[in-house]
């Protein structure tokens, strides 16, 4: 990225962010909110305690700093009214808002709680508020996590590659890159909500 493309993704980054919070009526919960470019995001990972998600290692304390794990059916069905699970394209708008794949983990990783590597830092400069942390996976079959919390970040799309598999995006300590996968369905993945768009000017919500 050249010197001038980086100054306009800092002044992007600058004034593009709309902070604000959201309280999830179903439990109190209240949620830290961004907008990006259009689009309104929480700045967490929901935490709604749902059958099919779990707290990783079954601990309270990492519900509360990386929010519940999930498996994609119960995503599809979790985030509170007037919010929803981004579908792949909705991903893709905000990685591209973010500089695109090759950079973006970088400006949107939190600037704490990620693990060194390699003698440097996992953290990321959290650019756009985003403030992704790496709340690991797993699996409610077997409780089984293969990535450590720290490590790595994993969160759901809405959409289905095939009655198996869905789209995916992943970050993790020791690239500054967001990854594109296929996720299993029944693993354990990270939730981040998505405000609903407004409808067009003179139709009822």
């Amino acid at each position: 990225m050249n010197k001038t493309a980086a100054i306009l993704l800092l002044c992007t980054a600058i004034f593009a962010q709309q902070k604000g919070t959201f309280t999830d009526s179903r439990d109190k919960k209240i949620y830290k909110t961004v907008k990006i470019g259009e689009q309104v995001w929480m700045a967490e990972n929901l935490n709604y305690e749902v059958e099919g998600s779990k707290c990783y290692k079954n601990t309270t304390e990492n519900c509360d700093k990386y929010g519940r794990l999930y498996n994609w059916e119960t995503a599809m069905k979790s985030c509170p009214a007037g919010w929803h699970l981004p579908s792949k394209a909705e991903w893709e708008v905000l990685v591209t808002t973010a500089g695109g794949e090759k950079i973006a983990g970088k400006y949107l990783k939190a600037t704490s709680g990620w693990n060194d590597y390699a003698g440097k830092s996992g953290n990321g400069e959290d650019k756009f508020g985003f403030s992704a942390l790496p709340g690991g996976f797993g699996s409610l079959v077997n409780d089984d996590f293969n990535m450590k919390v720290g490590y790595g970040g994993h969160w759901w799309s809405s959409s289905e590659i095939n009655k198996l598999d869905a789209h995916a995006r992943y970050i993790y300590n020791d690239f500054e890159k967001v990854y594109y996968n296929e996720g299993d369905k029944i693993g354990m993945y990270s939730v981040r909500c998505l405000q609903d768009p407004a409808p067009p000017k003179g139709e009822a919500k």
